[in-house]
């Protein structure tokens, strides 16, 4: 029987690298230790022990991010993608033996990011980045939202009314580790007659590249529809705009007239909305990208 040695995974990172093409170009169009300064932020704080694991590089993080907002993943799903997908390591340079974050890390990193106030800049300079290397977005935008599940929190009825109302409960003052443990910014939602409890990354893509232009998190319980404005480009005149049913509303048909854009959201999903408008592309906008 041929045992399998290093040079075997070298070939198969190797081959799969010849057709990962678009995760190829990031890594050699972006210098990604030009993020780092803004990124060390979050790490400029000083340690209570010594004692423990130490934190996974920044950098290998924000890749982590931007990987999961171009696949539309949850915490959950890019963990288990990471660990089985050999484009995803070698996109990350991650080794069969090295440790791969877990769902909890990925998203205590975002939330790191996000309350640092530069998770937004860090993806605006990705998207100038790759506009500055002739992938500026083309044929239009597509906005869609991923719930990204959070540890369910085990509070009583008084406890979970203080935190909708933006009050902290008084006996988490009294404990400090308990205060720290809580998430008190995730919400309960329902999707297909299932409870999920957490966030919602809202995203803007461009329909050529299938790269991001623009990002929002939100708590679960944000419907799709009310980032609409944040994250729509209205620079982008004349161009098309996909989403799916979540989007269908008197409001956002009208934000999109003011806009000069091109209105491809149907209630019975992207391809069906291509062939129904004459206006429209005939693609299916979920389709990987070439």
């Amino acid at each position: 029987m041929h045992q399998h040695g290093l040079f075997d995974v070298q070939q198969r990172h190797e081959i799969i690298k010849n057709y990962a093409t678009m995760l190829n170009q990031l890594n050699v169009l972006i210098d990604w230790e030009n993020f780092r300064p803004t990124l060390e932020i979050i790490r400029n704080k000083d340690r209570k022990s010594n004692a423990g694991r130490k934190p996974f590089d920044v950098v290998f993080m924000f890749k982590i991010l931007i990987l999961q907002s171009l696949y539309n993943l949850s915490d959950a799903q890019m963990e288990f993608q990471i660990t089985d997908r050999f484009s995803f390591m070698a996109f990350l340079n991650l080794k069969l033996n090295q440790r791969v974050p877990d769902e909890k890390s990925i998203w205590l990193f975002r939330e790191e990011l996000t309350q640092a106030g530069v998770i937004q800049p860090l993806f605006e300079r990705f998207e100038k980045t790759l506009a500055a290397n002739g992938f500026a977005a083309q044929k239009g935008q597509i906005i869609d939202a991923t719930i990204v599940s959070a540890l369910k929190q085990r509070n009583t009825r008084d406890e979970n009314q203080q935190i909708k109302a933006g009050q902290t409960p008084e006996a988490w003052d009294a404990k400090s580790h308990k205060k720290r443990q809580k998430d008190t910014d995730s919400r309960w939602t329902k999707k297909r007659n299932v409870n999920d409890f957490g966030y919602k990354n809202h995203v803007n893509i461009d329909v050529k590249h299938k790269f991001i232009s623009a990002y929002e998190v939100t708590s679960a319980s944000v419907h799709n529809s009310q980032v609409v404005q944040q994250i729509l480009d209205p620079k982008k005149t004349g161009q098309e705009f996909y989403a799916d049913s979540a989007y269908v509303s008197p409001a956002i048909s009208q934000t999109l007239i003011k806009a000069g854009l091109q209105n491809c959201i149907h209630e019975k999903g992207y391809r069906k909305s291509a062939v129904a408008s004459n206006m429209c592309s005939a693609f299916n906008p979920n389709e990987p990208a070439a």
